[in-house]
């Protein structure tokens, strides 16, 4: 599964908030329909059983949280619930698929299913083995079961020592404070990192983290952590390339993988990425550039020349090298340039999922999941609040089939169109985009602002200026906080609250029903103006048919 990501540590972003971000794109040849469903705890599974690998994990002890995903309409290869936020404000997104080497894979080999041989009762019948946990499985057996960041890698972790996995994968976590990145090694092994909050992250499908702490690791795990037995796994197997010692530990040299396939589909999506958020810090173009599209050291974490907004993220995950001769609907190469490198926003994107924890905000409406579904550079990225009850019926009801009444196929239909007339249609999608998205940021405003004046949703301290704030948006209302009212470790947090008092909190039946009622809104103008785009692009690519025909061309 090819995919890009984005994080960006809450220093970082525009308003202090966490971001995780991915694209989930569909492998070559196919499409993979999407779903934004919310997740009851009553139907969670007790026990679960994977589809592609047919490992069995007993959940029956366990006290699922209610969570959003976003599902395979078609369940055939499983669930795949890709992204989500839980009723403990953790966001999690899984998974990006990553590179390693021949090295790790000896070492460590995947733990891949083994079909029955012969039948039952019969001389030579060896049972099934089955394989490990995956993409397939990771937000079913995890996200319902955290209540921080740090204990989504710590859960994740658990069940990658005790089951394994058969590939190679990345999955972000978040909460109002931190941002963890975790990353497979082999079949049982693993390592995390905290985000640097002043930092953002790019991945594109290779092994990212390239400086680790392994004594903080496995030790206070203040930054950093790995699987328990991860020191004697790198010395064991000759895995660290250190040339001398004092040389910081380089997971991506250890684990990871250099090819000539990553030069042509992985490195040149961390260098557009960078070279957009940091555009002055260094020379990315011409044979004196610092870093190059095919460079193997494009750092992993780095700080941005400017804070990262929902604009920004959703411009690199549509990235097709704008500016560049490998923009395959550009005018600055040509056909061998244009088609020299897999671009970030791809044909077979299934959907984008931009998951915001914003400490300013009362723990009830904090989190937000802005969604795209289909081909990133024709669609638009829109607002959704997670803590409802119900999802709306335009995200949700995706059909197998293709039709123009729900979002998914729709973008589908759009994409189509408009890349057979990139041009003659680049304003239009361009009007849509900034049309649904500046409705997006005011209908946050104005459902923050009515958040406020639900009784019970601020701490008691804050009561009386969320009151008088109630008519105006959520940005005003914050700068009228006074932070020292709270209490708590993280000053900008303005309702700290244990993990248990915030579940508590987001299940406020007042506050879901008022969040329902914007994700209708945004569902009712985003359908709206989807297909006044469908109607505009449908007419201008009709009028290019080669049929075409008129009195005047006689």
């Amino acid at each position: 599964m090819a995919c890009t990501t984005i994080l960006v540590g809450k220093d970082a972003s525009y308003d202090g908030s966490t971001i995780i971000a991915r694209n989930e794109d569909s492998s070559n040849g196919e499409f993979c329909p999407k779903r934004f469903v919310v997740v009851k705890p009553e139907e969670q599974p007790k026990h679960y059983r994977s589809v592609i690998s047919h490992v069995e994990v007993d959940l029956s002890d366990e006290e699922p949280l209610q969570y959003t995903a976003v599902p395979n309409a078609d369940l055939k290869d499983g669930i795949w619930g890709e992204a989500g936020v839980n009723e403990a404000n953790v966001a999690m997104s899984a998974t990006e698929t990553l590179t390693t080497n021949e090295r790790v894979l000896g070492a460590d080999p995947f733990v891949v299913r083994k079909p029955a041989r012969g039948k039952e009762g019969e001389p030579g019948y060896e049972p099934e083995v089955p394989g490990g946990i995956g993409e397939e499985d990771f937000v079913t057996l995890v996200l319902p079961y955290v209540k921080t960041a740090r204990e989504g890698v710590q859960r994740l972790g658990a069940l990658l020592e005790q089951y394994g996995t058969y590939e190679m994968n990345g999955t972000a976590f978040s909460d109002a404070d931190e941002i963890w990145w975790m990353e497979t090694v082999g079949g049982h092994h693993w390592i995390a990192k905290r985000v640097p909050d002043e930092a953002y992250v790019t991945m594109p499908n290779q092994l990212g983290i390239d400086e680790f702490d392994l004594d903080d690791a496995l030790g206070e795990q203040e930054n950093h952590m790995c699987s328990a037995d991860l020191a004697e796994f790198i010395s064991d197997n000759h895995l660290d390339l250190s040339v001398e010692s004092t040389t910081p530990f380089n997971p991506r040299d250890a684990f990871g993988s250099h090819s000539d396939q990553d030069h042509v589909y992985n490195t040149p999506r961390a260098w557009a990425m960078q070279r957009f958020l940091n555009p002055y810090d260094e020379v990315w173009d011409g044979p004196d550039a610092d870093h190059k599209p095919e460079s193997n050291d494009i750092p992993w974490a780095r700080q941005p020349e400017r804070k990262v907004t929902i604009e920004d993220i959703k411009w690199v995950l549509s990235n097709h090298y704008q500016g560049t001769p490998y923009d395959p609907y550009g005018k600055l190469g040509d056909e061998h340039t244009k088609h020299m490198y897999r671009p970030i926003g791809i044909n077979r994107q299934s959907q984008l999922s931009v998951m915001q924890i914003r400490p300013y905000r009362p723990q009830s409406d904090r989190a937000i999941q802005w969604i795209a579904y289909g081909s990133n550079p024709f669609n638009t990225l829109v607002p959704f609040y997670p803590n409802v009850d119900a999802t709306p019926k335009y995200l949700e009801d995706t059909t197998t089939r293709v039709t123009t009444e729900n979002f998914y196929w729709e973008n589908r239909v759009i994409a189509a169109l408009c890349d057979a007339a990139f041009g003659d249609t680049s304003n239009a999608v361009d009007r849509y985009q900034q049309k649904t998205g500046a409705f997006g940021h005011r209908l946050v405003a104005d459902t923050d602002a009515a958040i406020n004046a639900i009784d019970g949703v601020w701490p008691e301290s804050a009561e009386d200026i969320a009151e008088d704030e109630a008519e105006n948006a959520a940005a005003e209302a914050v700068d009228e906080l006074d932070f020292d009212d709270f209490d708590g470790d993280d000053e900008r947090d303005v309702q700290p609250m244990e993990p248990d008092e915030i579940v508590e909190a987001t299940r406020n039946a007042a506050v879901r029903e008022t969040l329902a009622a914007a994700n209708q809104r945004m569902a009712d103008v985003l359908k709206d103006e989807t297909d006044q785009l469908l109607d505009s692009v449908l007419y201008t690519v009709s009028m290019k048919m080669k049929n075409g025909f008129h009195l005047s061309d006689f």
